[in-house]
């Protein structure tokens, strides 16, 4: 099979027909049809059989897909290799995020790492953390930038730093502002629920089943964002962490740090078959200064307690 063959046959196997191989590839519907021909032609077997308007893929198909995709990927990587080399005069970082850091601490870092360089692009994914994972393993990313992301094979980490877990509440619920509370404190409030919000709802969620306390929850959300708006409604207080928090502190609402703490680790995770692009890893510095300062003020702010 020619490159122009493997490329076809890798569109139409996986998107399903002709037509969406065309708008993948931005090509002409019968170009396709022509290359997929002469594949067949070339190969001596159908690739795929047509039924109820769909191509459906042939048993040699589904035996070859295998190793093309295997090469396709490999052919992938070799074209964004060129770009990065072609335009290495500024660059490109292509970052998949947790939504959590898109509020406060990602922006702070690309704004002062642009000021450095100010031609270098970026490409941002706000996704969760099983997306962004799998955003990574697929090569739609160089870089993906999470929160206390489990180890996985084949998968290099950065250590950019250590935040924590903090409650955001309505300044009415808790007229003193606290800069910490236990978890006890939480016991008569509603709290709004983020449970199902990947390591860090589970981090919270395991430590409110071990505090063995009635929480009222009448409120289930799937985002920091929503659960901070819903704060500053005085809906009731949310568990979350600090860069989204000081990313949506309002008028009249306050975050404490949980007592004791609740930390998490940020991550930089890239494919270790697939080095980081120089100007990827430039830029986990910045994050991870952005990190030491925001600690660092916290630091600061403690000591005045």
């Amino acid at each position: 099979m020619r490159l122009r063959h493997i490329e076809i046959f890798h569109a139409i196997y996986t998107t399903g027909s002709i037509t969406n191989a065309a708008k993948l590839l931005y090509v002409s519907q019968p170009s396709v049809s022509k290359v997929l021909a002469h594949a067949e032609q070339q190969l001596g077997f159908q690739l795929f059989k047509r039924a109820k308007g769909k191509l459906i893929p042939t048993a040699e198909a589904n035996m070859l897909f295998s190793d093309v995709d295997k090469i396709y990927k490999q052919i992938h990587s070799i074209r964004k290799m060129s770009e990065n080399i072609q335009h290495s005069a500024d660059g490109l970082v292509n970052i998949a995020l947790s939504p959590a850091l898109g509020f406060d601490l990602l922006p702070k870092a690309i704004a002062k790492f642009r000021q450095r360089h100010p031609k270098v692009r970026f490409k941002l994914q706000t996704l969760h953390n099983e997306e962004a994972l799998q955003a990574l393993i697929e090569h739609k990313c160089d870089l993906a930038l999470l929160y206390s992301s489990p180890s996985m094979p084949g998968v290099k980490e950065l250590d950019l730093g250590e935040s924590e877990m903090v409650v955001l509440y309505p300044d009415e619920v808790f007229p003193h502002k606290p800069e910490k509370l236990a978890i006890e404190d939480l016991a008569d409030t509603e709290l709004i629920g983020i449970w199902g919000s990947g390591p860090l709802g589970d981090l919270v969620w395991n430590h409110l089943a071990r505090s063995n306390i009635q929480i009222k929850s009448s409120l289930q959300v799937d985002t920091y964002f929503i659960a901070a708006k819903l704060v500053s409604q005085g809906l009731g207080c949310c568990t979350i962490d600090k860069y989204t928090a000081l990313g949506n502190l309002s008028d009249n609402t306050s975050m404490a740090s949980f007592e004791p703490s609740l930390p998490i680790q940020l991550k930089g995770l890239y494919l270790d078959s697939q080095p980081l692009p120089r100007v990827c890893e430039e830029f986990t510095e910045f994050v991870k200064t952005e990190v030491q300062q925001v600690q660092a003020l916290t630091a600061i702010t403690q000591g005045y307690e």
